[in-house]
């Protein structure tokens, strides 16, 4: 029986978009930012320290400094490491842009390198030809909240004297090894956007175990002041601030941080769920036609990939269409699928500016080729996760040679 997929006409696999990466607020969350805007404090405040000192606990790092953004993060990373011209960092081609924009905004050169088949994390063999005497930090992306290999990254790390920046956007919650990332590297930076296992809307954080280099992040993520605004007016005592560096306007709200907190407290309870989910997937797709993966996960019982993302490799040589028609056809069965990502060496800037050819990282071009994530949220229902199948199932067997 020929069925006529929604793009062409037909009736959709549902009848309202099941929205990517839906952020799960729950009335824990709604509570405290009313507290927060009747306590006249939105700003940052206490409830921006009492969430930094939750998350540095949760994550195993002395410190904490809650941002804007991940991105901010990233980026004060590298002014904090006195990241700059003539410099080089090591990234994955397969990560999203901000990954390698905020080397380029110190003047430094994004060096990309391939990723593993297995993991899409990046590959420790590649990271060592790619070091030059220029080469300063490494900055390693736990894609889709699988860890990536540290205790190598480590060893490449220290023998060639590089400073390691984690870009656990997202990875709360991810542990290798028995440890949570945020305990490995003098730098890692967490993200809290929209869609993100942990939301605050717009936000991040940045944690470190060594004082010198969370002073340095609290002086220049809020002006380059001396002291920061909860310190100049939560007491009655008058200060002054100077400004000591040219510092930027990174800080999060306490009305952020509100919703932060109850996130954090959910995390474990969010992570227990989303595997739940993921299991389904697991079953549903380990012999559909047109696939030849989905991303694999740790089962050593020390490791633990948070699934912010559950994607999907497409067998492309099974299907008369490429990636991107398949997204479309599954966002008109209402489905709302995404990628993550198209490589950044394949990118026009990078493509132009230094002169990446396709295949210079083949493994990352062809996931970029054949990747998508499909929605993965603890909200979801029951149906709502058969729908995604159905609809996949559906595309796919429309789709095949």
């Amino acid at each position: 029986m020929t069925v006529t997929l929604a793009i062409d006409g037909g009736k959709p696999a549902r009848e309202k978009m099941l929205v990517f990466g839906a952020p799960n607020f729950g009335e824990d969350e709604i509570a405290e930012v009313v507290d927060t805007i009747k306590s006249g404090w939105v700003g940052t405040g206490p409830k921006t320290k009492k969430f930094e000192d939750e998350f540095a606990a949760y994550v195993g790092a002395k410190y904490a400094i809650a941002l804007n953004s991940c991105t901010a993060g990233l980026h004060l990373s590298m002014v904090v490491l006195g990241i700059g011209p003539g410099d080089e960092v090591i990234v994955p081609s397969l990560t999203f842009g901000a990954t390698a924009n905020v080397v380029e905004h110190v003047g430094a050169r994004p060096v990309f390198v391939d990723i593993d088949p297995a993991t899409l994390c990046i590959d420790p063999k590649q990271i060592e030809k790619a070091i030059t005497p220029r080469t300063k930090a490494i900055i390693p992306v736990h894609y889709g909240g699988m860890p990536c290999a540290m205790d190598r990254i480590r060893e490449i790390a220290d023998a060639h004297h590089l400073a390691v920046v984690e870009d656990a956007a997202h990875a709360t919650g991810t542990i290798y090894q028995g440890r949570k990332i945020g305990m490995f590297s003098p730098l890692t930076n967490f993200s809290f956007y929209a869609n993100k296992n942990l939301s605050t809307a717009e936000g991040g954080m940045v944690t470190t175990d060594d004082p010198a280099i969370e002073e340095k992040l609290r002086v220049y993520h809020l002006h380059g002041l001396s002291r920061d605004a909860w310190k100049r007016y939560h007491t009655k005592a008058f200060s002054v601030s100077e400004v000591v560096v040219p510092g930027y306007k990174y800080n999060m709200t306490d009305l952020q941080a509100s919703l932060g907190l109850h996130q954090l407290r959910k995390q474990e309870q969010f992570i227990a769920r989303r595997e739940e989910l993921a299991a389904f997937y697991d079953e549903a797709f380990s012999a559909m036609n047109g696939l030849i993966r989905t991303q694999f996960r740790p089962h050593d019982g020390q490791s633990r990939h948070v699934l912010h993302l559950y994607v999907l490799m497409l067998n492309l040589a099974r299907l008369k269409v490429g990636r991107n028609q398949v997204i479309s056809a599954l966002l008109a069965e209402n489905i709302g699928a995404a990628l993550h990502y198209q490589p950044l060496h394949m990118q026009p800037y990078y493509r132009d500016t230094y002169g990446y050819q396709p295949d210079d990282f083949p493994v990352a071009r062809c996931v970029g080729e054949s990747v998508l994530s499909l929605p993965l949220v603890p909200q979801m229902a029951q149906q709502d996760v058969q729908d995604v199948v159905d609809a996949v199932e559906k595309v796919l067997t429309e789709y095949k040679v």
